[in-house]
């Protein structure tokens, strides 16, 4: 089996990591890989991209845009017969993606349609979803509209954070990358349209979106927990004024009837919710400098 073709690659995150990985395994011909500057707000615990390419000599960019004349003209000199993208947090505009003669393919991870966009991971655990994957798309001008080429199943297990989840997800990655690369190089790779009545697309998360409303129920407060903790940044309440972040807890049985937010138990800490009671497992004060569970007495209340 010939797998002679020319590769550009995007890349970035431990998806990313784990697809260059492959190919540079397999002896794939990888002409460039344009990745991102890590940046000094982000928790980046993930393998580095830029790294692996230089560790195996492949050149590496790392350009704030892709919408420059000088940018295109880089990667036409690389002469690309495909372009793939894992994990880059930028859109490859069309007049890059018609550089590559045998296509330009995304790797995402969600099963598409559902759950395109940003974060697809932490919204599939925010919305209690019971399995997720890995989708190979050839690219389009929407993000992650295009026909499918292959995706891959995998289970989100019902105490998943998001960190289990994004390294099932990179497993399957690979997996899709293994089955899909071949027919691609030979210039045959599969066509699914995307059924667009069962398409979903959400945005990007902030660090202020993870504010817990303990209106909600305790299985979605769990849900949004296991979410959005380490390395995320986490959800988080406010008592006494001062906010705290919660690492994990976990629903509990409380009678109904008491007002939603309202501590009903200091040991072990449990703070009422729209339905049941939530037991907190693990937190912290977000303003460094403050310790123990100063504001925390049955009857308080908490959040806004």
């Amino acid at each position: 089996m010939t797998t002679k073709a020319r590769l550009v690659v995007f890349a970035y995150h431990e998806v990313g990591y784990r697809c260059l990985e492959w190919l540079l395994a397999h002896g794939e011909t990888v002409r460039a890989v344009f990745t991102h500057e890590d940046r000094p707000d982000e928790n980046v615990w993930f393998r580095s991209v830029a790294a692996l390419a230089r560790a195996h000599g492949v050149p590496v960019l790392t350009p704030a845009t892709l919408k420059d004349a000088a940018i295109m003209a880089a990667i036409a000199a690389y002469e690309p017969d495909i372009l793939y993208s894992f994990y880059y947090r930028h859109m490859i505009p069309e007049a890059i993606r018609r550089l590559a003669a045998r296509g330009a393919f995304n790797m995402h991870g969600s099963l598409l349609p559902a759950y395109r966009g940003r974060v697809p991971i932490n919204w599939a655990i925010i919305h209690g979803q019971s399995e997720t994957g890995a989708t190979l798309h050839h690219m389009v001008a929407r993000a992650d509209a295009g026909d499918i080429v292959d995706q891959e199943r995998v289970a989100i297990g019902p105490e998943d954070r998001a960190r289990d989840v994004l390294l099932k997800v990179a497993d399957a990655a690979v997996t899709v990358l293994a089955r899909a690369h071949p027919m691609i190089v030979a210039g045959c790779a599969p066509r699914r349209v995307q059924d667009e009545t069962q398409a979903s697309t959400y945005g990007a998360r902030r660090p202020e979106d993870g504010r817990i409303d303990w209106r909600a129920s305790a299985a979605s407060i769990f849900n949004l927990v296991r979410a959005l903790t380490d390395p995320y940044p986490g959800a988080f309440s406010e008592v006494a004024g001062e906010r705290f972040l919660i690492w994990w807890g976990r629903p509990v049985a409380w009678p109904e009837g008491v007002e939603p937010g309202r501590v009903v138990s200091v040991a072990p800490l449990i703070v009422a919710t729209g339905k049941g009671g939530f037991r907190i497992d693990r937190w912290e004060w977000a303003r460094k400098g403050l310790y123990g569970h100063h504001g925390f007495s049955v009857g308080e209340k908490v959040g806004p």
